[in-house]
């Protein structure tokens, strides 16, 4: 029996200049609209035609008699990503968060085609290195960090997962209202909301919250663990501040909503792609077991 060649699924993002496209439907009308605030569409053109020809070179770099295609954002949730894929994503660090949640132990490389744009710390390569780089891969001869993802499961069986973490609040800006328990703590709270980061995470959202609060958490990105932080915690006769953030390591995090409507639980900053998390519903949080592989 033949084996399936590679697979090489590239996964973008729209540009500037498309996402303007569909908002202005024709060339002309996004310049107009562009000229009336003092600014070019030549710059959003020159990106555009840029970002095309680093896709054109990461494409010519999959060997003849692999496999290959190429799947936007919007379209990751209808897409089957078979396990002998490899995942190329190309555009900003973000893009691999994005996709990270559909996979399964795929190996995903990051392409940056914009340096001087993006900090590249998940797109850490040029597309000059994807030719060899996809030969090594299939060699299994390449570093590879298995990145710990949060997972979020609620008591009918939904499930998010995410490589930076999990929002649970309330999708406006209410306040959250819920139940949360770490081992022997349990608390009544009323807050923002509640993130939940993995090591990978620890240098984004969570960071932010960590410099603001300074309540310093340290995991590494491979490290099983996960670190939780209560975001403005407010007193009240019935709710209690105590519970600020902990560590999650070997057990889960459990929260139980008070919220009549609204609460949500999301993924890596899409609010689109979320769980209802209404009144009564429970959630357990925990490293996933399925990590995301990631070619240093």
């Amino acid at each position: 029996m033949a084996t399936l060649a590679p697979r090489v699924v590239f996964v973008t993002r729209e540009t500037e200049l498309e996402l303007l496209l569909a908002r202005h439907a024709t060339l002309e009308q996004a310049r107009f609209y562009l000229k009336t605030r003092g600014q070019d569409l030549a710059e959003l053109e020159a990106r555009h035609l840029a970002f095309g020809a680093v896709i054109a070179n990461a494409r010519n770099a999959v060997p003849a008699d692999w496999r290959q295609t190429i799947v936007r954002r919007a379209d990751f949730d209808r897409f089957t990503f078979a396990a002998e894929d490899i995942i190329v994503a190309v555009g900003q660090d973000g893009l691999i968060p994005n996709v990270a949640k559909y996979l399964s132990g795929q190996p995903v490389v990051g392409i940056n085609p914009a340096p001087d744009r993006y900090d590249g710390v998940l797109v850490r390569h040029h597309v000059q290195q994807l030719a060899p780089l996809l030969g090594h891969i299939v060699k299994r001869d390449v570093t590879i960090e298995a990145r710990t993802m949060v997972e979020g499961v609620l008591d009918t069986g939904e499930k998010l997962c995410a490589l930076n973490e999990l929002f649970i609040g309330h999708r406006s800006h209410q306040s959250a209202r819920y139940l949360i328990t770490d081992g022997k703590l349990e608390e009544e709270q009323s807050s923002s909301g509640i993130i939940v980061a993995t090591g990978t995470g620890a240098t984004g959202w969570a960071r932010s919250i960590m410099e603001a609060t300074h309540l310093s958490i340290k995991i590494r990105p491979d490290e099983p663990a996960l670190a939780w932080f209560v975001r403005e915690p407010f007193p009240s006769v019935s709710t209690s501040t105590g519970m600020r953030s902990g560590k999650l390591a070997g057990k889960a995090l459990q929260i139980t909503s008070h919220m009549n409507d609204g609460g949500v639980v999301f993924a890596d900053g899409i609010e689109q792609d979320f769980l209802m998390f209404d009144w009564g519903k429970s959630l357990s949080v925990r490293p996933s077991s399925i990590p995301m592989n990631f070619v240093v």
